[in-house]
């Protein structure tokens, strides 16, 4: 599961990036500062259901925390946006080309309005025009990739010799977009108008969630109320990823507690320390309740892409695996994957083999054609 990680330079994306992955990289005022995508690991939460079984998880990947299951996803930190990226300006098309492993973006956006199109420092920019304008950017290379696949075949979109939606799809699988997709918005596509086929596509292939970032600086809440004014379609969430860093530092120097939402502030503080900690409380988690930063990655893979969390084992009765480790895995799936594709997922011999399922909540045998539902523990049935 991939997160892009999406706006114009000096925005706060690499901030967020560090926020969500505690991985180190290149923070600046300077625009472009990330020039190649860092990549790491990020992780949504979930309540584990090892409390539904009373027992104690000991997940393979990720953790678990007081009942809160930890599980990855790659994030991409992408070069910064310019306008008319997709003619080539600023670093253009490679940014553009960055984003086709991402099944969801997130535009990290300057609420602040301390930096104008370009990431230059300045004041009172409206970030309402950051929003329009990356996502006309990422419009317009669809819709420019479409044009010219057109443009090379038209004679044998004439003579009828190829299919218009096999021929888009060709062009555009390299993006990690699926033929289904393409049906649906071809009741849009017009051959005088390119452009609002492009614009539905990239909706349903790359949909979109702004972060509203810095937003404990001055001025950003008024302009986080006319960001949700302007665009209601959109899912907009507060955020502040710059303390997310620090509550995470702190507490890995044993500074306070925190768990994404309270801290409790332990001995052992100075005097700024405690100012700087008492301050984030009162300008973010108290009026905003998180960071915004977990919130964003979540709302991602859940509410956007609509994943579902599914546990495997390999002994129903134990919930473990052949290792003896309880409830192991915990797989981010389709809504409405089925049992035997969830069975691929594991492994093309599981597949293969494939004989069925057993529930492990009800112990009834589960066939071919189930449909996963969230929190499914299942044990795999197949010929070895």
């Amino acid at each position: 599961m991939e997160i892009g990680l999406i706006g114009k330079p000096s925005s706060g994306k690499s901030s967020f990036f560090k926020a969500a992955t505690m991985v180190d990289v290149p923070i600046d005022s300077r625009p472009f500062t990330t020039i190649k995508p860092n990549v790491g690991i990020g992780y949504v939460t979930v309540d584990c259901v090892e409390k539904d079984f009373g027992v104690k998880c000991n997940p393979r990947q990720g953790k678990c925390e007081n009942g809160k299951r930890y599980i990855p996803v790659k994030l991409w930190d992408i070069a910064g946006l310019v306008p008319n990226a997709h003619l080539g300006k600023g670093l253009g098309l490679k940014f553009l080309d960055d984003i086709r492993q991402a099944s969801v973006l997130i535009h990290i956006v300057d609420c602040s309005g301390k930096t104008d199109e370009e990431g230059n420092p300045t004041e009172f920019h409206d970030p309402i025009k950051d929003v329009e304008f990356v996502e006309m950017e990422i419009n317009e290379w669809f819709s420019n990739i479409i044009k010219k696949a057109i443009e090379k075949n038209k004679i044998k979109i004439k003579t009828e010799k190829i299919d218009i939606e096999d021929l888009i799809f060709n062009q555009l699988s390299g993006l990690g977009i699926r033929k289904d997709q393409i049906d649906s918005c071809m009741n849009f596509f017009d051959f005088d108008n390119i452009d609002v086929f492009a614009s539905k596509l990239r909706e349903i292939s790359k949909p979109i969630i702004i972060a509203a970032n810095k937003i404990d600086v001055d001025g950003a809440e008024k302009n986080l109320e006319r960001l949700q004014k302007n665009f209601p379609n959109y899912k907009i969430i507060p955020v502040s990823a710059a303390s997310e860093i620090a509550l995470n530092m702190a507490k890995e120097k044993g500074f306070i507690e925190y768990d994404g939402i309270n801290i409790k502030i332990k001995k052992g503080l100075n005097e700024n320390q405690e100012k700087g900690l008492n301050l984030i409380k009162e300008k973010v988690l108290d009026k905003y309740k998180t960071t915004g930063v977990q919130e964003c990655l979540n709302t991602a893979i859940f509410y956007i892409l609509k994943k579902i969390v599914v546990y495997p084992v390999a002994n129903i009765n134990k919930l473990s695996d052949n290792k003896g480790n309880i409830l192991p895995d915990a797989f981010l799936v389709d809504h409405d994957l089925e049992l035997k594709d969830f069975a691929y997922m594991l492994h093309s011999d599981i597949g293969d083999n494939f004989i069925g399922g057993i529930d492990a909540r009800t112990n009834k045998k589960l066939g071919a054609n189930y449909i996963l539902r969230n929190n499914d523990v299942i044990e795999i049935l197949f010929k070895k």
